[in-house]
């Protein structure tokens, strides 16, 4: 594994990222929102989140921007970047799989939403949540820069920590106590950790 091979997977799995939301943007659109929470503080954490998974990252990976920031290369590491890297293309995938037209990238509720309890969503709640950090882990993993590599974990961190709440209560006004019964039953973004 070499620094280069490294980068290359990291923009592949970008790529993969882009391809797996892409058909699922376009088939939401075509539902109405019922219930629309995307304010200043919803577009401001998804900008933080976008910055550090995705503006920061890609920037060192094409630039070597910031170079002050360089760790040694291990290509031990690379290589196990490889695992959650590719776990969470597929648990990025599933999720959208299992929520179909009930997906959203914001905090909305749409015509005819369902409570989606099946699939991955039977053992965590949020799922795609899970995804992101993994990718997180991944891309400190992969890529030797102390900034470039965590901005991941630091940017979608920040969007989870004050997103989570708000799209709990979201869930609970919209489903009641048939979410209440659902987060009683699983986890938050680990299976084991309640």
């Amino acid at each position: 594994m070499t620094p280069t091979i490294a980068k290359v997977f990291f923009i592949c799995c970008v790529a993969g990222w882009w391809l797996i939301r892409l058909p699922h943007e376009r088939k939401v659109r075509k539902n109405a929102i019922k219930t629309d929470q995307r304010d200043r503080t919803e577009l401001l954490l998804l900008g933080i989140s976008l910055t550090g998974l995705g503006i920061i990252p890609i920037a060192y990976v094409f630039t070597g921007f910031p170079a002050f920031a360089e760790r040694a290369f291990v290509p031990a590491l690379a290589w196990l970047g490889i695992v959650p890297g590719l776990f969470s293309l597929w648990l990025f995938w599933r999720t959208h799989k299992d929520l179909g037209r009930n997906w959203s990238v914001s905090l909305e509720v749409r015509d005819k939403h369902e409570l989606i309890t099946g699939g991955v969503y039977r053992y965590v709640r949020h799922p795609m949540y899970s995804a992101f950090f993994l990718w997180a882990i991944a891309q400190f993993l992969l890529l030797p820069n102390w900034v470039a590599g965590l901005s991941g974990i630091v940017g979608f961190g920040t969007l989870y920590l004050f997103r989570v709440g708000r799209e709990e209560k979201l869930m609970l006004d919209a489903f009641g106590e048939e979410y209440r019964a659902y987060m009683e039953r699983t986890a938050r973004v680990l299976p084991w950790v309640h």
